[in-house]
């Protein structure tokens, strides 16, 4: 991967919100929410008084609203703190 960060940053993939209800029903992407939850692709070295606690490869929960959206080699990542993570799966 050529995406590094730095400090406390992440860089995190976002896993695509579903298509399809359990009932069957599909949902159209105006309805579709953003999706919540992702995996940890980078990670910077964090701060002094801040450890780094995510790792490569986990799976986490943000905040609807959290980071920022960049597009690199045709993929969507959001770029956010370690401390907009809400858990780690």
């Amino acid at each position: 991967m050529a995406l590094k960060t730095v400090l406390n940053k992440i860089i995190v993939e976002p896993v695509e919100a579903e298509t399809v209800t359990k009932g069957g029903i599909i949902i159209p992407d105006t309805a579709q929410e953003k999706p919540q939850e992702g995996i940890v692709i980078a990670t910077g070295n964090g701060k002094s008084d801040e450890p780094m606690e995510v790792k490569i490869g986990d799976t986490i929960l943000f905040g609807k609203y959290a980071g920022t959206e960049v597009h690199f080699d045709d993929k969507k990542y959001l770029v956010m703190n370690q401390s907009d993570v809400l858990a780690i799966i």
